[in-house]
């Protein structure tokens, strides 16, 4: 006889292991399915580890610019194998945290690999490596399953990571070695996050962006400003070019690139890291088997969750971008509750904030200018600079943007984006106001503390409206 659950989750990542404590508060007998390691890709591999990797090359920055604070620092330098270390050790704290979460939830951890068998039902194939307490392989049944099985990188064809020279950012974030010089293919936030990193910790690095924005999903003005930054601190970009091919060496590679102009040109450096994009893992699972919709690698869902096939739902990024964490977590809810029936709205994809946390931070949430433009609507754009605002200058970043959009008819805020210092703090309180569908006018009316960063947000605000005080 198989287990029988009310809900299984497939996947122990952000989305998985959220949607299965909510279910777990809301009293149904649950369980999820993971076969490497809780806490998902994020937590082991991606947001949390880049983090504290971005954390220690902030540091080793400020103090090789001690002096520009009335501070002396002699002999800085780096310990690659600690920096790394410390990175995996906070992965190690918080995948720990995660496993400690289910259990105070009472719901069950089936430690292997998941295929969906019939409707209702899966076989786990054992993993390695389970931890203390948690089921093994077997048949499993459960009235919904819930499938968060994540994502992985993207390869293109000829340029297929090898692990020593082509590198993911599985790679690189366990890095031997710091690379004397590195090209990142792809300028979206992993390319980025990484190409700024390694950029602060000394190495030359170059970024390749076949489109002609770097940081595509971003407001055009944003990227510009980011951009302007980036080659400030030395980094090369080449937009609007491609890597066509590599020719392989014995402990380096050389990129054969097209550039913007259609010129070839070779690139040799220590390696490279492709950062493409991401697929969603959708194979293997027994989806195809029970006639679920998937359209152009991604499960098709209603908003709620739901699939085409009764009891069956996904979430994350198999369920489709914007492919982050958050977006994930919500997802997980979202669904969990709508099968308990209570009053859930769907995902509403154009309220979901992204961070991207290179130097500078960069923000956003809703329309860019160019989209808001395209969709018909009238607007009103402001914009604030950091230079004009106390606090950053006192913290030494005069360097940034905070800029909003508006309905000029309604005075809805359509969008909000940032480069800067921490603005992927700041950027929730633009979040929460477009979830209130607040105006401009309540924005302009609210207090904000002085001396802080967020004080941009209110001039940025006011300068839409020809009403900014400090500019």
């Amino acid at each position: 006889m198989a287990d029988t659950y009310d809900i299984i989750v497939i996947g122990g990542g952000p989305g998985g292991y959220v949607a299965a404590i909510r279910a777990a508060q809301l009293g149904f007998k649950t369980a999820v399915v993971e076969k490497s390691h809780l806490g998902g890709i994020c937590l082991n591999w991606g947001c949390i580890p880049t983090k504290a990797l971005l954390r220690s090359a902030e540091i080793y920055h400020y103090m090789e610019h001690a002096k520009d604070y009335g501070l002396s620092a002699e002999k800085v330098g780096f310990d690659a194998s600690a920096v790394v270390k410390r990175s995996r050790g906070v992965s190690a704290q918080l995948a720990t945290g995660v496993g400690f979460l289910l259990n105070k939830n009472k719901v069950d951890v089936i430690w292997g690999k998941a295929t969906l068998t019939a409707p209702g039902k899966l076989k786990v194939e054992a993993a390695q490596n389970p931890p203390k307490g948690a089921k093994g392989g077997g048949d499993y049944s459960a009235k919904h399953i819930i499938v968060a099985t994540g994502a992985r990188p993207r390869a293109l064809p000829g340029l297929e990571p090898d692990k020593k020279l082509i590198w993911t950012y599985f790679e690189a974030m366990v890095p031997e070695k710091m690379p004397k010089s590195l090209l990142v293919m792809g300028s979206g936030a992993i390319g980025i996050e990484f190409a700024s990193f390694y950029r602060t910790m000394g190495t030359e690095v170059t970024v390749v962006e076949v489109l002609p924005q770097i940081l595509p999903v971003e407001d055009e003005e944003i990227a510009a400003v980011a951009r302007k930054r980036f080659e400030k601190q030395g980094m090369k970009i080449l937009s609007g070019a491609k890597v066509t091919g590599v020719t392989k060496h014995a402990d380096s590679l050389t990129a054969h690139v097209e550039d913007a102009k259609g010129q070839k040109l070779d690139i040799t450096v220590d390696r490279m890291i492709s950062a493409v994009g991401v697929v969603g893992n959708v194979e293997g699972l027994g989806l195809e088997a029970l006639g679920v919709k998937i359209e152009r690698g991604i499960v098709v869902t209603d908003g709620y969750g739901r699939t085409n096939v009764p009891g069956l739902y996904a979430i994350g990024d198999i369920a489709g971008p914007p492919m982050l964490a958050h977006k994930a977590e919500h997802e997980g809810v979202i669904c969990v509750e709508t099968i308990k029936g209570l009053h859930t709205h769907p995902m509403d994809k154009n309220k979901i904030p992204g961070c991207t946390y290179c130097t500078p931070q960069i923000a956003s949430v809703g329309l860019t200018e160019k989209k808001a433009k395209e969709a018909g609507r009238e607007i009103k754009v402001g914009r604030f600079p950091f230079i004009g605002n106390g606090k950053a200058i006192a913290l030494g970043e005069p360097d940034g943007l905070v800029k909003t959009i508006f309905d000029a008819k309604t005075g809805e805020l359509l969008g909000a984006h940032m480069v800067g210092a921490e603005v992927t703090e700041l950027i929730q309180g633009f979040v929460v106001a477009m979830n209130l569908e607040t105006t401009e006018e309540e924005l302009i009316h609210a207090v904000f503390p002085h001396p802080t960063l967020s004080e941009m947000m209110h001039e940025s605000v006011m300068a839409a409206y020809g009403r900014a005080i400090h500019m």
